[in-house]
């Protein structure tokens, strides 16, 4: 349940870029505003939390002042430094020049910050002290979860995740635990052979292997769907993958249990044949559910893509 990855950040991006350019144009002239009327501005740090940097360029492209970092983290690192900077190169820059209206950079990497950001651009209507542009670099990732209402739930990501590492922390000592129990019988079997013993009694060792490997997948598949990768819950792609990874490993327990009781009724224990069949019906039902639910799900997720193309070539 990583944060947002970059690839989703630019699709992200790419689909909300009309309201994205609509909120930086606002918070563009609400900091200009300050400017010109020499009012306190902070208050847009609370209510625009994915504000980084702010600077002001003159008619040749130079920085006029250090930057003014919204977020502590950048203060001392930025904040004293950045004036007189030549950015008369910037493609922003010279898109601003050419142009009166607000111009956006394409999402790339912040040399300031090293996150994935964009930047908006816009020529003061009334320069002040030689400045006559006013750059915002904003956080991509953190503008799409604000613009998405995520941001409270990325916000409690690194709580979810110390949550989930426990519970995975958990299973993998009781995968220890059943390791342990196999390798004793294991070694019991090995060192006391007795001919007259029970045949069936090795079963009870793939039993403890079947549920070790069970929990061990499902440790597993927590670990990467939750903690490691990036999970995109607005996606129902990935909510299809998590179901199918959790689903597939009771398929493989429930399977392993069916053969091992069926092999039980092969060596004369007929009370087991009955279970062992609806053991395998369950299975075969299982694999039939989880294969509409996925065609179901991609069949529905392909329309709801067409339907958004469609929406976006309207416009």
């Amino acid at each position: 349940m990583a944060r947002m990855s970059y690839i989703s950040s630019v699709e992200r991006y790419h689909e909300y870029e009309h309201v994205i350019h609509s909120l930086l144009e606002s918070i563009l002239m609400s900091i200009e505003d300050g400017l010109t009327k020499v009012r306190d501005t902070r208050y847009l740090i609370k209510q625009y939390p994915f504000l980084e940097l702010q600077y002001c360029l003159n008619a040749e492209g130079l920085q006029q002042g250090n930057n003014v970092c919204f977020k502590r983290a950048y203060s001392k690192k930025l904040g004293e430094s950045g004036n007189q900077q030549d950015l008369s190169e910037r493609p922003y820059f010279l898109n601003a020049k050419a142009s009166d209206k607000v111009c956006f950079t394409d999402p790339y990497i912040s040399i300031a910050t090293n996150h994935l950001c964009i930047s908006a651009i816009k020529e003061l209507k009334k320069p002040i002290n030689n400045q006559h542009y006013l750059v915002v670099d904003v956080s991509l990732t953190q503008l799409i979860e604000f613009v998405m209402g995520d941001t409270a739930r990325a916000n409690m990501s690194p709580y979810f995740k110390a949550g989930y590492g426990i519970i995975v922390a958990c299973l993998f000592c009781l995968v220890l635990f059943l390791l342990n129990i196999v390798f004793s019988d294991i070694y019991a079997l090995l060192t006391h052979v007795d001919t007259s013993s029970d045949p069936l009694e090795p079963f009870s060792i793939i039993i403890y292997i079947t549920l070790a490997l069970a929990v061990f997948d499902l440790g597993k598949t927590i670990l990467e769907e939750e903690i490691l990768m990036h999970k995109d819950i607005f996606r129902h792609s990935s909510t299809r993958r998590t179901i199918t990874r959790f689903i597939s490993t009771v398929l493989i327990a429930i399977s392993i249990e069916a053969l091992l009781t069926m092999f039980k009724a092969a060596l004369g224990q007929s009370e087991y044949l009955m279970p062992a069949i609806a053991m395998m019906l369950a299975v075969v039902g299982l694999l039939i559910a989880l294969a509409i639910y996925v065609y179901l799900g991609a069949k529905a997720e392909t329309l709801l893509m067409r339907a958004r193309l469609k929406q976006k070539s309207s416009k």
